[in-house]
């Protein structure tokens, strides 16, 4: 073994000259060989005569071999087409063995040279795979072994890229195809998923890789809730879509998906409401930087818009998401103008004028606070920027003679216990009561979801990393729930919801079924090939510790305000009923909203908010604005 060790790692020249000299060494011992096996031949004539008749082989031979590519084929990486090669080039050997015997007059039958040949191609042959196969298993050694779960087609690529890397081991593989099941597929056995835990236990499985890229989430779903207890490392292929697109290779293994642990599978977007009031019209997105104004900006330049204005007030947000829009464009070869504008949506007169300037047809305002606690501690700020800041737009959008206007709304926003579903539960009433105003030809629509995955507020990135550093994961309370859906699914039906209705109406997605925080802790630790610690398993790896609620926050979130909703075209899309002040009156409470912000009166805030038709009901008795608090200690 240390032989081969220091044999592997000479220079790639050295190593030539090794195979090289041992491919002659095995033609003479098949010439040997093929002699001795011959019981009918007569001793040897003249030596010189077989001196010459080795060496000319040898040459001949090493020389078709170099022409074949022989040696330019990696032995710890042979392959069929290699093996190939060895094939012909004995072939030729053999065939100028039998013109050599001719030639020098030596006694050698002609089925004696045929056993030459066998012999040659089963030692040139042979040594090859036998070195391959000594390698592999040096190797293997080290490796981190690894089942594969599904031996279709990328289960295959998975297994036979893993065998040419450094890193995985394939031991196994794991299928629900009977056909499949009891067989070998490169070598490595294929087994029913109901063997898997006994087979991590007997095989000394480290990590378990997922190869279904086509399967629905509900099926990834079932299979990752019959592992999880296992308390393995579970890591998936990409998706068939980069993988076609080339974005990641077969071998980039990921860790599984938040999404895959919900089991939803997202319906596909109806081609034309995504397209109905973006396609060749001119679309404006505020807060083009967030996580949903992102996407929705993604999702928009791939239906051909003719220009799409980000309106952003972070610096750094317009930068990042007008680079990604410019390559995205490229990769896909479409032509969009895109105009990265600087400006805050509370300043009616700048939006206004970006509005008219560049002649927007479609707005969807997606600028607000959405941070529970900060919003609390910044009370005057959340109203300004969330209730204010839609109403100016709002405005902006009616004088600039925008066709379409689509609200991001929250699930926060029914019977809201917090001062940011307040101000958004507001929003959604200003936009309302502007749609019943007499004059008004813009149309208003409000689209209402939960938490998204992967937003910049979301628990997912926070419990990632909290694991990745040895925890304790921080839960807020051991039943607190939430609805969640990914952000591009999120993004597809606000732009579909944004068409169906009439002007006003307020449309609520189809969150699937809400899900408890503590659950989807453990669920990402125990896929991380981690064990919870806790009282029952103080030896665990990663502590879930509880923290409290935080100000505001609810243990349950509501989509509806009450039981009054209608379906809609789409199966995920449902238009809400609910009661509304008109204009008048809500101008009221603006201009009485605007005179407590302006003069920092918290206290007549608070009331305002409290006795506007939102249902708050705060959580606790107490103003939590920080700066008050200051100014009152």
């Amino acid at each position: 073994m240390q032989l081969l060790i220091k044999i592997l790692q000479l220079p790639r020249a050295i190593k030539r000259v090794v195979s090289l000299a041992a491919d002659a060494a095995a033609m003479f011992v098949a010439l040997i060989v093929a002699y001795c096996l011959n019981v009918s031949l007569n001793p040897p004539g003249l030596a010189l005569h077989w001196v010459a008749l080795y060496a000319l082989l040898t040459i001949g031979s090493i020389a078709v071999f170099i022409k074949l590519g022989l040696y330019r084929a990696v032995v710890r990486y042979v392959s069929i087409r290699a093996l190939g090669v060895v094939f012909v080039g004995v072939v030729v050997s053999t065939l100028w063995l039998y013109t050599l015997v001719q030639v020098l007059s030596v006694t050698l039958p002609l089925d004696a040279i045929v056993n030459y040949g066998l012999m040659s191609l089963l030692m040139i042959g042979g040594s090859r795979l036998a070195m391959r196969e000594i390698y592999q298993r040096m190797i293997s050694r080290r490796k981190t072994r690894v089942m594969i779960y599904g031996a279709g087609s990328a289960g295959r690529q998975l297994a036979q890229a893993l065998l040419n890397g450094e890193q995985f081991h394939p031991v196994v593989f794991v299928d629900d195809d009977v056909t499949l099941q009891r067989s070998t597929i490169l070598g490595i056995p294929v087994i029913a998923p109901d063997k898997v835990a006994a087979t991590v236990k007997a095989q000394h499985i480290e990590r378990i890789l997922l190869a279904l890229p086509s399967s629905t989430r509900a099926a990834r779903k079932q299979i990752l809730e019959s592992l999880e207890p296992l308390n393995i490392r579970v890591q998936t292929v990409p998706g068939m879509a980069d993988m076609v697109n080339g974005d990641l290779s077969i071998d980039a293994l990921q860790d599984v998906h938040i999404e895959d642990l919900l089991g939803r599978d997202a319906v596909a977007p109806d081609a034309a409401l995504m397209a109905k009031h973006i396609r060749g019209k001119v679309v404006l997105v505020t807060g083009a930087g967030g996580s949903i104004g992102g996407e929705l900006c993604r999702q928009i330049i791939q239906q051909q818009p003719a220009a799409l204005v980000l309106y952003e007030l972070s610096e750094y947000g317009l930068y990042s998401i007008e680079g990604e829009l410019l390559a995205m464009a490229k990769r896909l070869g479409i032509t969009v103008p895109i105009y990265p504008i600087i400006g805050t949506v509370q300043r009616r007169n700048r939006v206004e004028a970006v509005m008219k300037a560049f002649k927007v047809q479609t707005v969807y305002h997606a600028a607000a606070y959405k941070h529970v606690p900060l919003v609390e501690f910044n009370m005057v700020e959340g109203v300004r920027n969330n209730v204010f800041g839609t109403w100016h737009t709002a405005e902006a959008a009616i004088s600039a003679g925008v066709e379409q206007f689509v609200l991001i709304s929250t699930d926060k926003a029914v019977r809201p216990t917090n001062v940011m579903g307040t101000t958004k539960r507001l929003s959604e009433l200003v936009l309302q009561a502007l749609a019943s105003r007499e004059g008004v030809s813009t149309r208003f629509a409000m689209v209402r979801f939960g938490n998204v995955l992967g937003s910049s507020g979301s628990v997912v990135p926070l419990f990632k990393r909290q694991i990745e550093i040895g925890g304790p994961v921080t839960v807020t309370h051991p039943d607190i729930t939430r609805y969640f859906m990914t952000i591009p699914e999120a993004a597809q039906l606000v732009i579909q919801a944004g068409t169906m209705g009439s002007s006003g109406d307020v449309f609520v997605l189809d969150m699937g079924e809400p899900v408890r925080i503590v659950d989807l802790a453990k669920k990402m630790i125990h896929l991380s090939g981690l064990e919870v610690k806790d009282n029952d398993n103080p030896h665990g790896d990663i502590a879930i510790v509880f923290s409290g609620l935080r100000p505001g926050e609810k243990l349950y979130e509501e989509l509806l305000i009450g039981d009054n909703v209608v379906d809609c075209s789409h199966p995920r899309i449902m238009r809400a009923i609910e009661e509304y002040w008109e204009w008048p009156r809500m101008a009221a409470l603006l201009d009485d909203l605007d005179d407590a912000c302006q003069n920092f009166r918290i206290e007549r805030l608070r009331e305002l908010l409290l006795a506007a038709p939102t249902g708050y009901t705060p959580t606790e008795p107490e103003v939590n604005d920080l700066l008050w608090r200051q100014l009152h200690r």
